[in-house]
């Protein structure tokens, strides 16, 4: 009887970069998870999902933790990058060329049936160079946009405040776009067309590597793999790294540090104010004034966020509050709690006779 032999499988990750995926896997599933429902808050399901997670106060917590992990990893990333191109020598293989566009062209060919032949694909072939790009490009916008929804008042000190529902727009629009991206991309490709389980077990099997790195294979085949430099010579770049990257990484870590406690604003909200029978204000003792009311309108910046004459902004919160019908003591509720990722204001920053003011300039403006 014929013994069966197992596929034969080739090193793919080692544990070093299973860790890193596993990391980014985490956050990523984590940031999304917390991210979207304060997006789109608007909506039944992400209102669901906030109470779900505890409300909108834990969910900022949460969001912000992860977002200081994704950061950390980024640090740690760029070292390992910079000890393979410096020390060890290698090439920067994740950065595509003229021939991942040629390798692309054909492979779109291929399935169309107008090239006989799947193209012979390196180690990392060009799709999996677009989806690394992809990660690098899109973390950068989150970190950037990040920080100035992080810090809002440092933000607006040195830029104009309608930076603030710009950044949100970007951070909001860049979140979904990889989110999509990660579904209709990366999880067809990994997980839908063959589990390709090497980032989890480290290696692939031969027909993965027939069908995806081809001409990895062939190296391989034909014993080739990459040599690392001379120990004496490893040992000389060692000495010159070792200081470099012990300074980066104190510079790097210590900005980390300073991005997440710079300012609280973002992060620490006012408790919920619960009505109670003996503490409802009896807004019938108010009489509104209009005028009052538009030039509050202007001085609390409630523009940049619901237009200009609270007609909602496409690009923001798109919340039209021109010619309300919501009643008085629910529009002051929700002003003093912040619903979703509207800055709640206290009884300091705006009394409930400028609040009576405020909603009787909103019940004259006509709705949209």
């Amino acid at each position: 009887m014929a013994t069966q032999t197992a596929p034969k499988e080739y090193p793919r990750f080692t544990a070093g970069q299973r860790f890193e995926h596993i990391i980014l896997i985490v956050t990523f599933s984590g940031l999304a998870l917390t991210g979207l429902p304060q997006t789109f808050a608007n909506q039944g399901w992400a209102q669901t999902l906030i109470d779900l997670m505890g409300g909108i106060e834990s969910i900022r917590i949460v969001h912000r933790i992860l977002a200081t992990l994704l950061m950390a990893e980024c640090i740690y990333h760029g070292g390992i990058i910079s000890y393979k191109l410096y020390v060890l020598g290698r090439r920067a293989i994740m950065i595509p060329g003229l021939r991942d566009a040629r390798d692309a062209v054909h492979w779109i060919g291929f399935n169309l049936g107008i090239a006989k032949q799947h193209p012979h694909l390196p180690r990392f072939n060009f799709g999996e160079k677009f989806e690394y790009l992809a990660v690098v490009w899109g973390t950068l916008i989150m970190v950037i946009t990040g920080f100035m929804l992080w810090n809002p008042i440092a933000t607006v000190t040195y830029l104009p405040g309608e930076v603030i529902p710009a950044a949100r727009a970007a951070h909001g629009g860049e979140a979904l776009l990889a989110v999509l991206s990660i579904i209709a991309w990366h999880m067809y490709n990994v997980h839908v067309k063959r589990f390709n389980r090497s980032m989890f077990t480290g290696k692939i099997t031969h027909e993965e590597m027939v069908e995806e790195h081809a001409e990895e294979l062939e190296a391989l085949e034909r014993g080739e793999k990459p040599v690392d430099p001379p120990a004496e010579i490893i040992a000389k770049r060692q000495r010159r790294f070792w200081p470099y990257a012990t300074v980066m990484t104190i510079v790097l870590v210590a900005g980390l540090i300073w991005f997440v406690t710079f300012e609280r604003t973002a992060i620490a909200t006012i408790p919920r104010q619960l009505s109670q029978p003996n503490t409802l204000v009896d807004f019938s003792a108010f009489t509104g004034d209009a005028e009052r009311g538009a030039a509050l309108w202007q001085t609390l910046e409630c523009k940049s966020c619901h237009g200009e004459n609270a007609q909602g902004q496409s690009e923001s919160m798109n919340v039209v509050l021109a010619g309300t019908e919501i009643s008085l003591n629910t529009f002051v509720d929700a002003v003093r709690r912040g619903p979703a990722d509207m800055h709640p204001f206290s009884q300091e920053q705006v009394s409930d006779e400028q609040l009576v003011d405020l909603y009787t300039w909103l019940r004259s403006l006509g709705g949209s």
